[in-house]
């Protein structure tokens, strides 16, 4: 290979490697979390460490609910939508990045035409037919960045790789709170239908003895209508529910992907013990590192201020060169002689004189900027809201449950009463409708604030940016301790 080539050719590219670092790109400054320092009730760091870092292996109690998230995150079509996007980013940032290396490859070329004698170099006495053949390594042509305009475009791919990775993992959170919401949903009318049942029971026991009574003379025709809308409501509710824990099913096996299987290890008993009592809350500046939603934001803020910098630069020359080094020859059979060596140089300049088009991309990059700031910014609004939020119901749900259980207590010794003073012909059975249908009221606000209680609970640890992991990743145990 002849060294004035080698002088000639790889000087520029040593040249261009060395201002690769040069950006025209605004220095990047992570914009000021637009949220209080603390949330609502809460008074300094409550946990030093990271529900992110919670596994929801740990976090869920119910080997049943473990066994449909695992099924999900195989299964789910979101989950693997959001996959191959993460392998769509990739493979573009990778397209975009090798440009800022030049392309070399190795070919050959032949060329053989003929000449009308008055076109004939040698008169018109030369041969008629003339041959020319090249074969060799070259370089087409490799753009010198020298104002960091290839480099920008390939961080601006690889900041959209990182945010559409964080987006994936956004969507595993997700899915990982839909799951443990719809099975949730499912178990409370599983309950609510136990409940009904029993309801039904208790009333078709009251309309029996409303009906002996009648039949005796002891009760009026309107004892009897009123114990029998008792006993049609409750069938009524029972339908209802019975459609209602079909649809939870159907709603469940919707997130799962695939049926729900039929072997599933034993449920835990619905209630508060299907998840961890406590969550390390730590503070909203914590999200920041937390939440992939706000991860995957900040990123795409990057890619917009690299963005920039490559709208800057096409205001400057772009400068580019083609080579070619090898052999070259009028005959096949002589081409890679010593005495053929050849080679080729060509720079090439272009230089934007009416720049009407280059000053609206850079406008239209600096307002995606702006854009991505504001996004970023309601992110963590955004973030913040639904943990304090979340906070609000963990501070209060208990105390409403222990107030509907106090409620529960009383309405089902109202109910022992109304009943006794109705058979020894005390009240009319008015009183003993009124508290059947008090209890079934405090009995269901129960299961559906316990529900409620669940969900919450749930979206709290979602909110705090955790689900993304199966095992917990701490040294520190998690309290158990309410």
């Amino acid at each position: 290979m002849s060294r004035r080539f080698l002088k000639t050719t790889v000087s520029p590219l040593v040249l261009a490697l060395s201002l690769a670092a040069c950006s025209l790109a605004p220095t990047y400054q992570q914009p000021e979390a637009p949220v209080p320092a603390t949330y609502p009730g809460q008074v300094g760091e409550a946990s030093a460490q990271q529900a992110a870092l919670l596994g929801w292996k740990s976090f869920f109690r119910d080997d049943r609910l473990k066994a449909l998230i695992e099924l999900a995150l195989e299964e789910n079509r979101d989950l693997r939508l959001a996959m191959q996007r993460v392998e769509e980013a990739r493979a573009q940032f990778g397209i975009q990045d090798s440009e800022r290396l030049p392309s070399i490859g190795i070919g050959g070329t032949g060329q053989i035409q003929r000449l009308p004698p008055q076109l004939r170099q040698g008169g018109p006495d030369s041969p008629s037919v003339s041959r020319t053949y090249q074969a060799g390594v070259g370089i087409t042509a490799f753009e010198l960045d020298f104002f960091g305009r290839v480099k920008n475009l390939s961080e601006a791919a690889y900041q959209q790789y990182l945010a559409s990775e964080q987006a994936s993992r956004t969507v595993e959170i997700s899915l990982v709170a839909q799951v443990a919401e719809a099975y949730f949903k499912l178990r409370a009318a599983e309950e609510q239908l136990g409940l009904l049942e029993k309801t039904l029971e208790a009333r078709q026991g009251t309309y029996d003895i409303v009906r002996t009574h009648y039949d005796n003379g002891i009760a009026s025709a309107l004892d009897l209508n009123q114990a029998q809308s008792q006993l049609d409501s409750a069938r009524a509710a029972l339908a209802e529910t019975r459609r209602q824990r079909e649809q939870a099913g159907n709603a469940l096996q919707l997130v799962l992907g695939t049926e729900i299987p039929t072997q599933l290890p034993e449920a835990a008993p619905f209630g508060k013990d299907q998840l961890l009592a406590t969550i390390p809350v730590g503070l909203p500046s914590d999200l920041l590192i937390r939440r992939p939603d706000i991860i995957s934001a900040e990123h795409a803020l990057k890619g917009a201020n690299a963005n920039i910098g490559a709208a800057r630069a096409a205001f400057f020359p772009q400068i580019s060169i083609t080579g070619l080094l090898g052999f070259a020859s009028p005959e096949l059979g002589h081409l890679f002689g010593s005495n053929r060596r050849f080679w080729s140089y060509s720079p090439e300049i272009t230089m934007p004189i009416f720049s009407g088009g280059v000053t609206g991309n850079l406008a239209l990059a600096e307002a995606r900027k702006n854009i991505a700031v504001t996004e970023y910014e309601k992110a963590i609004q955004t973030a913040f809201r639904e943990v304090a939020d979340a906070l609000a119901g963990e501070a209060t749900y208990e105390e409403q449950l222990e107030s509907l259980r106090a409620l529960q207590k009383s309405s089902s010794e109202t109910l022992d009463l109304a009943t006794l003073r109705y058979e020894n012909g005390i009240d009319s059975f008015l009183q003993v409708q009124t508290a059947q249908v008090s209890l079934y009221n405090a009995q269901q606000q129960i299961l559906n604030t316990g529900l409620a209680s669940l969900l919450n609970r749930v979206e709290l640890y979602k909110a705090l940016g955790g689900g993304w992991l199966a095992e917990t990743e701490t040294a520190n145990p998690i309290s158990e301790e309410n």
